[in-house]
């Protein structure tokens, strides 16, 4: 009885092409020994199903170094770094070639990648990515400030005070320093400013901070960032009194945060805007993976901590994790802070997953009038084709910092006043 063979191998730099040993199969004909038996069309027939069983069938031989995806890649490209080939005799002398892209070349966010299989994209042709706006739960959680701060107005007379100190005269740190000042007269709270000029010494700063630590109308201190290459970042922080550190940033808070049964006085205000995200719109994240993109001290390590203390399986990604697609297309929640624009792609992203995208990143836009436009870590127009839920930037992360601070420095007002509700 004759056999027929199925030879693959893999290709790259490295490991030459060999061919591996060779698995017989047997045709589905030997079930009938005398196809001469059948007429035209049910040889014809016949013949069709051996080669749709013998290819399927090397399907399975390929597990480890050819994924069944594989099967459906546009092959008219050629944009790939390393490929597998998947050899298939027949009858006669056919074979098919097939190819798996296991790298991608970056390309503009928008375009499909060369990794975005159609595998994906088929999981998610019928997928609308539900947008987390943002914009609307900031504005609910202002209003919800808003109203415990004029009901302690009115039942105590005290009205919680906010100060920030800003050194230099950078234009982004002047145009925060100006949406928080805008957002605390809204929102009925006091701010103190505080301008220093550049050349300033870090004892005039550490006077400033040691002046609002002891100032009963001042319930939150907030030093912009960053400071000047002259003063130590880290002396500053740690002089802020940890009961008014509402960035969060004091070492004790930080270490509360990571510590099981402690709970900090304050959680830093963009990954608390997150999990704030996560929360309003039900994202369920007990038991889930989850995977935070940046290890940075400011929203990347807090995020991975929150999420942690709500019993999810973290994973962080940084420059020096291997695979980090692999790792993130595992995970059902992804928080990107890692200042990257578009850096993940639809092909990391699990089909169904929640993505929180922090970063804010300036992309040259020849339509804009600005000559730039604002983009995220993660390409947009392609998550939307494969997650659940996503934020949009801008208009996603920013505005909840913001509020998130708003609610920090209502929470330490009740705190040091004893309020109750």
């Amino acid at each position: 009885m004759k056999s027929y063979y199925v030879k693959y191998f893999f290709h790259s730099p490295k490991y030459p092409s060999q061919p591996r040993k060779p698995f017989p199969f047997l045709p589905p004909s030997h079930v009938n020994p005398n196809p001469n038996s059948l007429n035209q069309d049910q040889q014809e027939e016949r013949k069709k199903k051996n080669k749709e069983t013998i290819f399927f069938s090397s399907l399975k031989l390929c597990k480890g170094s050819i994924m069944a995806s594989s099967l459906l890649l546009d092959l008219s490209s050629s944009s790939y770094s390393t490929t597998s080939r998947l050899l298939l005799p027949f009858h006669g002398n056919k074979t098919l070639t097939l190819n798996r892209r296991l790298f991608s070349k970056a390309v503009p966010c928008g375009r499909r990648s060369p990794a975005f299989s159609p595998v994906t994209m088929a999981m998610a042709a019928d997928t609308s990515a539900k947008i987390i706006d943002g914009k609307l739960i900031a504005k609910q959680i202002r209003e919800e400030v808003a109203g415990e701060v004029a009901r302690m107005k009115n039942e105590i007379g005290i009205v919680p005070g906010l100060a920030v100190i800003l050194v230099g005269s950078r234009k982004d740190s002047q145009t925060y320093v100006r949406n928080k000042k805008k957002a605390c007269e809204a929102a009925g709270i006091i701010s103190y400013e505080v301008d220093l000029p550049e050349d300033s010494t870090e004892e005039e700063m550490l006077k400033h901070i040691s002046d609002f630590n002891t100032d009963p109308s001042v319930h939150g201190i907030l030093v912009q960032l960053p400071l000047p290459r002259h003063m130590n970042e880290e002396n500053i922080l740690n002089s802020i009194s940890i009961e008014k550190d509402v960035d969060g940033f004091h070492p004790l808070n930080i270490g509360r945060l990571a510590m099981q049964g402690r709970d900090p006085l304050f959680i830093p205000c963009t990954p608390k805007g997150c999990m704030e995200l996560l929360h309003r719109y039900g994202v369920e994240i007990k038991g889930k993976r989850a995977v935070v993109i940046g290890r940075s001290n400011i929203v990347g390590m807090p995020a991975a901590l929150l999420l942690q203390r709500e019993n999810a399986t973290i994973s962080m990604i940084h420059s020096y994790t291997r695979n980090p697609e692999e790792i993130t297309r595992q995970a059902d929640i992804v928080i990107s802070a890692v200042g990257v624009a578009n850096l993940v792609r639809g092909s990391w992203l699990k089909p169904g997953a929640v993505v929180i995208d922090v970063g804010i990143n300036p992309v040259d836009d020849a339509e804009d009038p600005r000559g730039y436009r604002l983009v995220g870590d993660v390409c947009y127009e392609e998550a939307c084709k494969v997650a659940s839920a996503v934020t949009p930037v801008p208009g996603g992360v920013g505005p909840m910092t913001i509020a998130m601070l708003l609610s920090n420095t209502l929470s330490s007002a009740k705190r040091i006043h004893r309020v109750e509700w």
